[in-house]
This record gives C-alpha cells, sequence and structure tokens, in this order.
C-alpha cells in the first residue's frame, strides 16, 4: 500500500456532475489498496468570477482581502466532494490548507510554501480516510490567510506529495497529457509519452498552462513520480520524469506561447554597473517577475535598458520605477504593450547547433519581427507582436516537424 496524492484542476470539478466523476476516480485509486490525498481546485470559472466581483467594489483590491476572497472557491470544492465521497461509502474528511498544515510566506497573492506540517493528514490517512485538501492556499506564521499565485493547486499536489513521501502524483485536467504546444489553438499538436522535468519547467514558464513552474520544481528536487492525465478519459497520460526517451529523435519537444507581454525600457541610464544591480533588486524587492533583458549602449555614457513583464504587473513596476527614479538615475520609463511571446523547448537543443537560426528564418520568411530574444541550453524565446502570436506558434511548430510526425504516427497506428 502506498500513498497516491490527485490533483483535480478546475474544468475536472466544474459542477456536480464533474465532482461525482472525480469522487469515482478517487474511490478506483483508494480501491486498489493505495492511501488518497487529493487537492482540488475552485469549480470551473469561479476564481475568475471572484475576482470580477472584487474588481466592480474596486479597481484595485486590497491584497490581503483578496486572499481572504479567492481562498473560498476551492473550499467549496473540497465540501463537496468529501460529501460526494461519503454517499459513495468511503471516509473522507476535507481541510483548508491552513488545516492541512500548509505554511507559507507572507506575500499576498503569491506566496511560497515554506513547510507542510503533514502530521494531520498522515493520521487521517492511518485511520484509512480520503484526505480532501484545498489547493493554492496556505496560512503564514500570524495565521493569515495566503495564496500562491493562479495555478498554485499544482503546486500544492506536489509539495503535498514530497511532503508525504508519496509513491506519485497525478495531475487530472481537461487534456490527455502534455503535448507539443496547445491544442486548443494549434491544428497537429500531439500529445507526449514523456517529458523531463527540464523541459516542462521551461514550458510551463514560458506559458504552457498544464502545469504550473513551482510545481515541476517541487517535482524536480524531490524526485516525485508526476502524471498528467485526463479526469475525464481514461487514457496513458503524461509522464515527468528525470530523463526521457527522445520521441523520433526530436530535437525541439515543445512550443510554448504566452500573450499580455509588455516591454519596459529605461531610456538615458548611466552607464555604470550598479545602477543594473539597483533596478532588478528594487524589482525584486517588490515581487516583479522580469523575463527577457537588453541593454544598449547610445551615447559615451548613457544605456538604454529594456526588460519584459506580464501585463498584471505593469502599474506596480511603473509605480517602483518612478519611486525610485532620482536613485536609479534615468531620464524617463516607457513601455510597449501588445506583445507576445512565442519559445521554442527540448533538451536536444543543447548537442545540436543552429536550432535558433532555423527558428529565426522560419519567423523571417513570413515577415514576423523579433523584438527581443532570450536563449539558454535548452530553449529559444522570442517576444513578436501579440496579433502575430498564434501564426508563430504554428509556424514554428511545423518548422521543427512536429505536426508531421503527429502525423506519422496515426498513420502507423
Amino acid at each position: 500500500m502506498g500513498i497516491v496524492v490527485q490533483k483535480f484542476g478546475g474544468t475536472s470539478v466544474g459542477n456536480v456532475e464533474r465532482i461525482l466523476n472525480a469522487a469515482r476516480r478517487v474511490v478506483e485509486e483508494k480501491e486498489k489498496g493505495n492511501q488518497v490525498v487529493v487537492v482540488v481546485s475552485a469549480m470551473g470559472k469561479s476564481t475568475d468570477q471572484l475576482v470580477e466581483l472584487a474588481k466592480q467594489i474596486s479597481p484595485i483590491p486590497d491584497k490581503r482581502e483578496m486572499d481572504m476572497l479567492l481562498s473560498t472557491g476551492e473550499q467549496i470544492t473540497i465540501s463537496l466532494l468529501s460529501m460526494a465521497l461519503k454517499e459513495m461509502g468511503h471516509e473522507a474528511i476535507s481541510f483548508t490548507g491552513g488545516q492541512a498544515g500548509i505554511l507559507t510566506e507572507s506575500v499576498p497573492g503569491n506566496a511560497r510554501i515554506k513547510h507542510i506540517s503533514s502530521g494531520k493528514i498522515q493520521g487521517c490517512l492511518n485511520e484509512k480516510k480520503i484526505v480532501i485538501v484545498a489547493g493554492f492556499q496556505g496560512i503564514d506564521e500570524n495565521n493569515e490567510i495566503l495564496t500562491l499565485g493562479r495555478g498554485g493547486s499544482d503546486t500544492t499536489a506536489v509539495a503535498l506529495a514530497a511532503a508525504l513521501n508519496a509513491d506519485r502524483c497525478d495531475i487530472f485536467t481537461d487534456v490527455t497529457g502534455v503535448y507539443t504546444t496547445d491544442p486548443r489553438y494549434i491544428k497537429g499538436a500531439r500529445q507526449l509519452k514523456s517529458v523531463s522535468y527540464d523541459e516542462m519547467l521551461e514550458l510551463a514558464n514560458l506559458g504552457a498552462g498544464v502545469l504550473h513552474p513551482r510545481a515541476v520544481e517541487f517535482a524536480k528536487n524531490y524526485g516525485i513520480a508526476l502524471q498528467v492525465c485526463s479526469s475525464m478519459e481514461k487514457v496513458e497520460g503524461t509522464i515527468i520524469e528525470e530523463a526521457v526517451t527522445m520521441e523520433q529523435n526530436l530535437i525541439v519537444r515543445g512550443v510554448a506561447f504566452e500573450e499580455d507581454i509588455i516591454r519596459v525600457t529605461l531610456v538615458g541610464l548611466k552607464n555604470e554597473i550598479q545602477h543594473l544591480s539597483t533596478i532588478f533588486t528594487k524589482l525584486a524587492e517588490n515581487h516583479i517577475n522580469v523575463d527577457i533583458i537588453i541593454q544598449s549602449q547610445t551615447e559615451a555614457q548613457k544605456t538604454s535598458l529594456s526588460f519584459s513583464i506580464k501585463k498584471e504587473q505593469l502599474n506596480e513596476t511603473i509605480s517602483v520605477l518612478e519611486n525610485y527614479k532620482k536613485e536609479l538615475d534615468f531620464e524617463s520609463a516607457e513601455y510597449e504593450t501588445g506583445l507576445a511571446k512565442v519559445s521554442i523547448v527540448g533538451s536536444g537543443m543543447v548537442s545540436n547547433p543552429g536550432v535558433a537560426a532555423q527558428m529565426f528564418k522560419a519567423l523571417a520568411d513570413e515577415h514576423i519581427k523579433i523584438k527581443m530574444v532570450s536563449t539558454s541550453e535548452i530553449k529559444v524565446s522570442t517576444v513578436i507582436d501579440e496579433g502575430q502570436m498564434l501564426k508563430a506558434a504554428g509556424i514554428l511548430h511545423t518548422a521543427f516537424g512536429l505536426d508531421k510526425l503527429k502525423a506519422e504516427a496515426e498513420v502507423s497506428s
């Protein structure tokens, strides 16, 4: 008998019928002889609805009160799922994140898990109960409710799997696994049998919404066996693991894209090394995530610095820069909206030079202008006009043979 953690996303528990379906999947695992811990998200789009309610009250809602509000969504789901399991004849108990022993930082809206006291959950498992935990939330040392940021239920599930030394963590969602790109938008996307932790972490950070980046970090750091699978279809999912077998010699294994990217440019910045450190220190202190960074010298003693952020952090970014303008010593802060990031990911890129050149050529041939570029050993990211995002993703998916491989697999089957 082992411990299995199951996580059901918002779509998978979007109504009573789907909650009952999730309950049946939980019972199936329980009847295999395993102890089961279940992490759930809020039902369907209820988190978005709560956000909209808050914005009707205040255009910039208080962050503490937003955590109080948003944490209620998961609490509805845990109680309903626990009721469903009891109706099916199984002992179950629901816990909020705080009740489950999840201790977080004191960062409203985007807290990180510091520690999990798993004794209470383990005690319930020993009593043969199924434990249902609210994802996306925890408490800090002052018993304040904190949320983990969008997608945080994935992080809750993997963190619990690590704390409980679970045999496996299954992420149930509305797709059958991890795809070469988003199948909702790009024709020819195909499901991958396996993805490495590093590849999945890049894809998650670059906009692939199937898993939260912090969840992948936990899985990699603690060696958690992670599977992404469908809550609706009983088909083989995708395994995320340390090393994978390269499917049909894929160099690029995924194309990710993300809209609502903004380029911020500081003009007339003094060309002194400490200024760069100060800028990004101040942004980091305010929990602003900076992605692609480009610096160019404009005059002998002046430089221009550009970096990309996500749309929701624009107002706070500009506020921080203006508050420290004298200390940072720049002439003006400008920003460009209407941008998107399109990226290719693959561990095979390490030993195959020329991948970036092939990417740039494919985009140039279709007259897609690249505004920013970022690279690592296993990814290349470009910032382009948002209106060309899906076109660019489709072009790259084809350029690296990902749709062709799907067609070959269908023919061979």
